[in-house]
C-alpha cells in the first residue's frame, strides 16, 4: 500500500495511477479525509467480446448469412 499527499498526489498523478494498477493508493488531504485509488479495467468496446473456437469456415459463415437475409427477403422481413 501506498500513501500519498493530496498536494504529492496532484504532481505526480501519472507516478500515482501507474502505481495503482499494481498496489493499493490512499491519498490523504490536510482535512483528514482518505481516499483509495482502485485500478479497474473497462472493455473498450460492447462489442469487445473473447472469440471462440469453431470449426466453421469464412464460407460457411457468409453462406449462412445469405441464406439468412434470402429467407428473411422471401418472407417481407427485412431482419431488423
Amino acid at each position: 500500500m501506498k500513501v500519498y499527499t493530496y498536494s504529492e498526489a496532484r504532481q505526480k498523478l501519472s507516478k500515482v495511477l501507474d502505481t495503482a494498477r499494481s498496489e493499493e493508493v490512499i491519498i490523504k488531504r490536510r482535512g483528514g479525509e482518505t481516499f483509495t485509488l482502485v485500478f479497474k479495467k473497462l472493455s473498450e468496446s460492447p462489442f469487445d467480446v473473447p472469440g471462440i473456437k469453431t470449426k466453421a469456415t469464412t464460407k460457411d459463415i457468409i453462406d449462412a448469412v445469405r441464406e439468412s437475409r434470402s429467407r428473411a427477403a422471401e418472407s417481407g422481413s427485412r431482419g431488423f
